[in-house]
């Protein structure tokens, strides 16, 4: 009312803001993906034989027909999640398949692709179950010590059964293996993430100063006792059974979290202290881990002792006759490096027959889809989310780093699986379990935000 008398409308609300869903993207991304990867395919029939191989139109379509499930899954379900993530992971994993495929022509009596493309379908089955079902990440909070047992019991099972090449990481039946370390990773991570969540104020505040570092205040035992005691059980149990590439990773992850939690940097300097501390340790102390230092520090030892090039030197020639642009599918001779070929060495494959080109290209699809998973947790209001979202990408993060890290002779060489890239069941059906999290976490974290677009 003014002061003549006349009325004043108000004045209107802005309108809301659509967020864009964004589903028409990832479904283009996916048919792009689906085409690599076919085109790959083929290109390996030529290069092998000159002619198109007879089963690359059942590959494209069953590559085909899990990505487009899976999207429908994403669109039903999860509809403003990042349209990234589920087209990088089609892509790896289709490239996996064309390059365990390649190897597999140069070793008929061993064929890998037919049991990794079951994997495979088992692993976006899972993917599809775990964005259909799982309505609301912060359920997996309940479950917290659920979740620590399951782990520390999956992690010790591989004790009662033989080692398989000097490590007992495997369960073998009636023909059968899985690894178990692979799917603890992920138990561990939403242990982690839950307990640090709700006690991260006690770990960034409470304590007491260490002596002469005034900057440097310890949590009590109280807090931090439980996480560092399940971490040095996961870590111990990994140690007994030689898998000192997984016991790697939970350090890493561990350090992570804590460090995020607690905002604290000090966090990183001890945790790097420690792992150089105990790599030294271990490299001295373990003979397994001691041969792997050697051929890190002298790759090519062996060609100097007249018995030829090593797994390592083997795969660094691979390396450097691909050159730029590579050798092309097909065409290279990473079989060369024998055992672990189309496990921990099919980096060596890439880089040969991809070039630098091609593996920059891979490692920026690795970098992009942990950078995604980044961005998915620090949206997110709810500390849990947070660093469940950070420790899930960062688990994969570390795998690249170690697995690269090791191949090309940067760090010395741990027995750990390529995600999506390299054979191994175990790991692909992980990886997609991850992926459906980070897309679940990565749709609340955009769905989270009212009608205007603020949080």
């Amino acid at each position: 009312m003014t002061k003549a008398g006349t009325t004043v409308a108000a004045d209107p609300s802005p309108p809301a803001l659509r967020l864009p869903r964004r589903r028409g993207v990832e479904l283009a991304l996916i048919v792009v993906a689906v085409l690599l990867s076919v085109y790959g395919y083929c290109a390996v029939g030529l290069a092998h034989s000159g002619t198109v191989p007879p089963g690359a139109a059942r590959y494209g379509a069953g590559l085909g027909v899990l990505a487009l499930l899976a999207h429908c899954a994403v669109r039903f379900r999860a509809p403003y999640a990042d349209p990234l993530l589920l087209p990088i992971a089609v892509l790896l994993n289709g490239l996996g398949l064309v390059l365990i495929y390649r190897l597999d022509l140069e070793t008929p009596h061993d064929q890998a692709a037919p049991a990794q493309l079951n994997w495979s379908t088992l692993g976006v089955a899972l993917f599809i179950a775990a964005v259909l079902r799982l309505r609301d990440h912060r359920v997996l909070q309940r479950y917290a010590y659920v979740s620590v047992a399951g782990a520390l019991g999956l992690l010790a099972l591989p004790i009662l059964f033989p080692a398989v090449n000097g490590a007992r990481i495997w369960i073998r039946v009636f023909g059968f293996s899985i690894q178990p370390g692979e799917f603890a990773k992920v138990l561990l991570a939403v242990f982690f993430a839950s307990y640090l969540a709700a006690n991260r104020n006690a770990l960034a505040y409470s304590g007491r100063r260490v002596w002469r570092f005034h900057r440097l205040q310890l949590p009590t035992g109280r807090i931090l006792g439980p996480v560092v005691a399940v971490w040095l059980l996961s870590v111990g149990v990994l140690v007994l059974e030689r898998d000192l590439g997984t016991s790697l990773l939970f350090f890493g992850l561990f350090v992570i979290l804590l460090y995020v939690a607690t905002g604290r940097t000090g966090w990183i300097a001890v945790g790097l202290l420690l792992a150089v501390v105990g790599a030294v340790a271990v490299g001295r102390l373990e003979p397994h881990v001691h041969s792997r230092v050697e051929d890190w520090l002298h790759p090519f030892a062996s060609i100097e002792a007249g018995l030829g090039p090593n797994q390592l030197a083997q795969a660094l020639f691979s390396f450097a006759a691909g050159g730029v642009l590579g050798t092309g599918l097909g065409l290279g001779h990473s079989i060369l490096i024998g055992f672990a070929v189309k496990s921990d060495f099919i980096l060596a494959t890439a880089g040969e027959e991809l070039g630098l080109a091609g593996l920059s290209a891979i490692f920026l699809l690795y970098a992009l889809l942990v950078e995604r998973g980044y961005r998915a947790g620090l949206a997110l209001r709810d500390p849990f989310g947070r660093l469940l979202a950070i420790g899930l990408a960062s688990i994969v993060a570390l795998q690249v780093f170690v697995i690269a890290g090791g191949v090309t002779g940067l760090i010395p060489l741990t027995g750990m699986a390529m995600p999506f890239l390299a054979q191994g069941g175990s790991s692909v059906v992980t990886n997609w379990i991850i992926v459906a999290l980070l897309i679940r976490i990565s749709d609340s974290a955009r769905s989270q935000y009212d009608g205007r677009g603020a949080p």
